[in-house]
């Protein structure tokens, strides 16, 4: 259709020499006995959409329980081919998986260290998050706690020294930042002590509603789900995982949706999940893992590690998506992957778990919602 509009508007110009000026939106023109009205012609070329970029979870590399953990040359590498296109949007989301310290205990109990998944970030490495050109990260997950509140509080001088915003403790649940003149709202939660809980769903709708108020779109990150490559599709269910309530993540964003939140991000189960559609809001259930330098399992679909980019208008919205196909590669960092690997998974995800989903995913990666009847 809007192609259809733009061709009208070549012909008309070429034909009758009409000004956008001489346009009232009472005007009708006729082209081939086909009716159009000036409004129509001014929405399609004039409404404005702005882009927000959701990541997985970013965790650069780890001094515990060993240096041998640290990416070669300080991580200058790990994500740098992809700076252009984090920077290609109004807005741009991770989720920071982990502490940030050079020294700082880890308070997490561990039997056996070398089994121990917790993750210790040493300060040079936040550099690489600020110059990729992220905005705003979560720190609603089960590792942000690993170095206690000493941790926490080092991991949120790093974000702040470097004019970055952070969302998720309990102490900081919701953030608005205002880009290009669109007031957007943050708010995280997780099933995690400290953090912002995914299972108090009435609490959590009080957040998203009082964002709502004070914002033009709001945007929801949830760590959620069972974790492993067991546990890529949805079941719509609470999902436990080690003895943890992990919430029904298919029920908390609806929940979300119903109190105001127009784009949902997930991630948590370290593997991609379906896309959804819900009242005109965008969902991904999982954006799985970004770029986890070590400690973390990355072949097979677990090292699948999209950059997905939302299109709303300013009331949020959503016109489509793109799913920008990345992969890590051990030793190296996240780079784009020429098969296409992560489209084709979500798209199989969604096909498989949402069936019902009104969405068109193309083969290039483009989401588009089905033409209405």
């Amino acid at each position: 259709m809007i192609k259809f509009i733009f061709q009208s508007i070549f012909l008309l110009f070429t034909t009758y020499s009409v000004s956008f000026a001489q346009l009232t939106n009472d005007t009708i023109i006729k082209l081939d006995s086909i009716s159009i009205s000036a409004d129509t012609i001014h929405k399609a070329v004039t409404e404005d959409l702005v882009s927000i970029i959701g990541v997985g979870d970013i965790m650069l590399g780890t001094n515990f329980p060993d240096p041998k953990y640290l990416p070669p040359h300080e991580g200058e590498n790990l994500m740098k081919p992809l700076y252009p296109i984090l920077n290609d949007a109004t807005i741009s989301f991770g989720n920071l998986e982990g502490a940030f310290s050079d020294t700082l205990s880890v308070t997490k109990r561990c039997q056996d260290t070398a089994n121990c998944y917790a993750f210790r970030s040493p300060d040079y490495l936040f550099k690489h998050i600020a110059n990729a050109g992220f905005d705003i990260l979560s720190m609603a997950n089960n590792h942000s706690g690993d170095l206690g509140v000493p941790g926490r509080l080092n991991t949120i001088k790093q974000i702040e020294n470097a004019d970055l915003s952070h969302v998720g403790l309990l102490e900081y649940p919701s953030i608005v930042i205002e880009k290009d003149g669109v007031k957007f709202g943050f708010c995280a939660f997780s099933p995690i002590v400290g953090t912002c809980d995914l299972n108090d769903l009435v609490e959590a709708e009080r957040i998203v509603k009082s964002l709502n108020e004070r914002c033009d779109i709001t945007v929801v990150s949830f760590h959620g789900g069972a974790e492993g490559s067991k546990y890529e599709h949805l079941t719509r269910e609470t999902e436990m995982f080690l003895g943890e309530n992990r919430g029904n993540v298919y029920e908390f964003a609806r929940k979300m949706i119903d109190a105001g939140a127009d784009v949902i991000f997930g991630h948590g189960p370290h593997v991609l999940r379906a896309v959804d559609l819900y009242k005109d809001r965008f969902i991904i259930y999982s954006l799985g893992n970004f770029c986890t330098y070590s400690r973390m399992k990355i072949s097979g679909i677990n090292g699948l590690a999209p950059i997905l980019k939302v299109f709303t208008n300013k009331k949020g919205e959503f016109k489509k998506a793109r799913v920008i196909s990345c992969k890590q590669i051990k030793g190296l960092g996240t780079r784009l992957d020429e098969q296409e690997k992560a489209i084709l998974k979500i798209k199989e995800l969604t096909l498989n778990d949402i069936p019902e989903a009104k969405l068109n995913i193309s083969e290039t990666g483009f989401i588009t919602p089905l033409v209405k009847d």
